[in-house]
């Protein structure tokens, strides 16, 4: 609720969207909250159109949960939307592991979506581009956490972990914070993405 009374348009996930379970019942309320596309038979919704723009959510298997096939499911989405009122403006979220994955998609995507943002890893990639038929990509988007972190959570435990292999409960680090961003110029006429800018803020 908080997040989007701050003014965000769509909220995407991943992996974790399961891990509280409270949020469930709140999947199938209309909510612009999506889950992965390509979980079979789940609460909730893989994409959506909000103001002209398509957003859609989908997770990679490399190294992941095995689920439906990414690609395919992309493909399905986008010939649903093809049927009836298909925007032409179209945002990925790939969250996934490898990134060799990630490429793959954003080429097997080119130039039917205007953008294939990748998420998962916590740390942001410099590889911003525009592919040769106009689809934005971006391996790693990062992530909005603390600086002093191993991908978020504090040194200690998961060093411990490292360490010794044991178990160990994870706690968010404190300390200075960074938003990982990125900007896109995307031309409303074509779907065709103009420019790509990386955004990161951090503050004490």
């Amino acid at each position: 609720d908080e997040l989007l009374e701050s003014g965000i348009d769509v909220l995407t996930s991943g992996n974790h969207i399961w891990d509280q379970k409270e949020i469930i019942p709140y999947m199938d309320e209309g909510l612009p909250l999506l889950r992965p596309a390509n979980y079979p038979s789940s609460p909730g919704r893989g994409s959506l159109i909000k103001d002209n723009v398509m957003v859609v959510n989908l997770m990679g298997r490399v190294f992941m949960a095995p689920i439906d096939c990414p690609f395919k499911t992309a493909d399905a989405l986008l010939e649903e939307a093809r049927q009836s009122t298909m925007p032409k403006v179209i945002i990925v979220d790939f969250h996934a592991e490898a990134t060799s994955e990630k490429q793959g998609l954003g080429w097997y995507l080119d130039g039917r979506v205007s953008a294939v943002l990748g998420t998962h890893t916590h740390v942001g990639t410099v590889d911003a581009r525009i592919l040769p038929k106009g689809t934005g990509f971006l391996t790693d988007v990062g992530m909005t956490g603390p600086v002093n972190s191993v991908i978020g959570s504090d040194t200690g435990p998961v060093l411990e972990r490292f360490l010794t292999g044991m178990p160990q409960r994870l706690a968010v680090a404190s300390g200075p914070v960074t938003m990982n961003s990125v900007l896109i110029d995307v031309d409303p006429d074509t779907g065709r993405a103009l420019s790509m800018q990386r955004i990161d803020r951090t503050v004490d």
